[in-house]
């Protein structure tokens, strides 16, 4: 019996060999005017929904405030969450970007209460520094506020312990504000933005 057959009895998987695959055939889009439809529960979010930019300030945990630029694309698939996804990038005094900053991926979604979206909401965001939050809150209208139910990073992480985001469109315009702890410190500002919707 040759090693292979030892270390699979049951002969090769029926992958290895199939066909290649076309591209992913599902959109996801920015934009309420085109691709799938916003998922029913989804409707209490739809303000949120677009791509966004702006500029912002952050400050804590570093020592000194700095001012930064940022996009922010809120989309969906057709499915009961929203996708979030972040990039900003440092400016200098003349708004001229001098380096990248700070990325963040996650995903929003309305609690369900007998199949009907509530108020509730349950988040999760992660960031390239090794940190994942798992946020609760409640969204209102066009007012979204979250605090970490749950904080996680890996050794060489920035060790946030807290977090508490909040999230409104105001004439339009998307603002946040967000505040993070540090090992044992109490929240504080950590960044803040008035993002200009550019898409969607």
């Amino acid at each position: 019996m040759s090693g292979s057959e030892t270390e699979n009895p049951l002969g090769p998987p029926p992958w290895l060999h199939a066909p290649p695959v076309d591209p992913y055939p599902y959109e996801d889009t920015h934009d309420l005017r085109s691709g799938p439809d916003l998922h029913p529960s989804l409707l209490g979010l739809l303000p949120f929904v677009g791509l966004w930019r702006g500029r912002g300030q952050g400050g804590f945990p570093v020592d000194e405030d700095y001012n930064f630029a940022q996009e922010i694309r809120i989309s969906h698939d057709g499915r009961s969450f929203l996708r979030y996804e972040s990039r900003a990038w440092l400016l200098d005094d003349e708004s001229k970007p001098i380096g990248r900053a700070l990325v963040e991926s996650g995903f929003w979604r309305p609690v369900l209460v007998d199949d009907r979206p509530g108020d509730e909401m349950e988040a999760t965001m992660i960031r390239p520094d090794g940190v994942a939050e798992l946020y609760l809150g409640k969204a209102n209208n066009t007012r979204l506020e979250m605090t970490a139910d749950a904080v996680a990073y890996t050794p060489s992480g920035l060790h946030v312990t807290g977090g508490h985001r909040l999230f409104g469109i105001v004439e339009g315009a998307l603002l946040y504000a967000h505040e993070i702890s540090v090992d044992n410190s109490k929240l504080h500002p950590h960044m803040s933005a008035r993002l200009l919707r550019i898409g969607g």
